[in-house]
């Protein structure tokens, strides 16, 4: 026993060490690109450990206006937003449904939508590419939000299935015993208790989405519409001919810090959402 004690402690202090430098790193590789987006390309190539002698602010801007990036980040909030409630919207009474009611079938449909966790979204670009062009939807904001929130619903819903089942059943017999319909049952009473969970769905996705590349870059050809990972690859290619590497070091940070701002900010909803789905009452 001494000995299995030793072990585990071990592992956690191992893991934890781990975690920590991790933590570290990561914090001081994102404080380095900060700071060197604050430089003049003279100073960045001269010292790139050093601090700048004048915070370069014009950087920003002269990647949000003369480099577009203010026009992609516009492009992705409106993708990431549409696409995030079209995908709550449709998972939440999916899951509902899934976790609440018993009928035939349902277990087949759970392991349906549990089984498209596990199939590779790359192997899927070929045919919706297609399906998309045969419906003049390739290079539209419309095409590219139709995929998210497709290819996003089996997680949304078998995240919120876990909060729904959490919820005492004891709710919806009152509320069938006063008269209320399932509809209203669940837009009134569980919907309302789900929140956590669909708060805890629509973070991890609007997180997901606001960093996704291949997809972007496969359905949308216009590059005024491009959102800002594709921007920002766009622009990493303008880097090669120009040699502005410190606007490159801005437009990372402007790519980070909305994702960034939601960990800091949302961080705590998170970890309660988690937790509330993770035990049934």
């Amino acid at each position: 026993m001494k000995t299995n004690d030793l072990g585990r402690k071990a592992t956690m202090v191992f893991s934890r060490v781990v975690l920590y430098l991790w933590c570290a790193f990561s914090v001081f590789a994102f404080l380095w690109i900060a700071l060197c987006s604050l430089k003049t390309n003279n100073e960045f190539f001269g010292n790139a450990w050093g601090l700048p002698a004048v915070p370069q602010w014009g950087n920003y801007i002269k990647v949000l206006t003369d480099y577009s990036l203010g026009k992609n980040f516009m492009n992705s909030l409106l993708i990431v937003i549409c696409s995030v409630a079209g995908i709550v919207a449709i998972s939440a009474p999916a899951a509902y449904i899934l976790a609440r009611f018993d009928f035939k079938g349902v277990g087949f449909l759970g392991k349906f939508f549990t089984l498209g966790m596990g199939v590779p979204f790359q192997l899927l670009l070929i045919p919706l590419f297609f399906i998309l062009f045969d419906f003049k939807m390739v290079g539209t904001y419309a095409g590219l939000i139709i995929v998210y929130i497709a290819l996003s619903i089996p997680f949304t819903i078998f995240l919120i299935q876990g909060f729904f089942r959490s919820l005492p059943s004891v709710l919806e017999e009152a509320a069938y015993i006063d008269g209320c319909g399932p509809m209203r049952t669940f837009f009134s009473i569980m919907l309302p208790l789900g929140k956590p969970g669909l708060v805890t769905a629509a973070i991890f996705n609007f997180i997901s989405l606001w960093n996704e590349f291949l997809l972007a870059l496969t359905f949308i050809n216009n590059s005024d519409r491009y959102p800002l990972s594709v921007g920002l690859y766009a622009l990493q290619g303008s880097m090669q001919y120009t040699g502005d590497w410190v606007a490159l070091f801005a437009a990372l940070v402007v790519v980070t810090v909305p994702t960034l701002l939601i960990y800091l900010v949302l961080s705590r909803q998170i970890i309660e959402g988690l937790t509330m789905g993770a035990v049934k009452e």
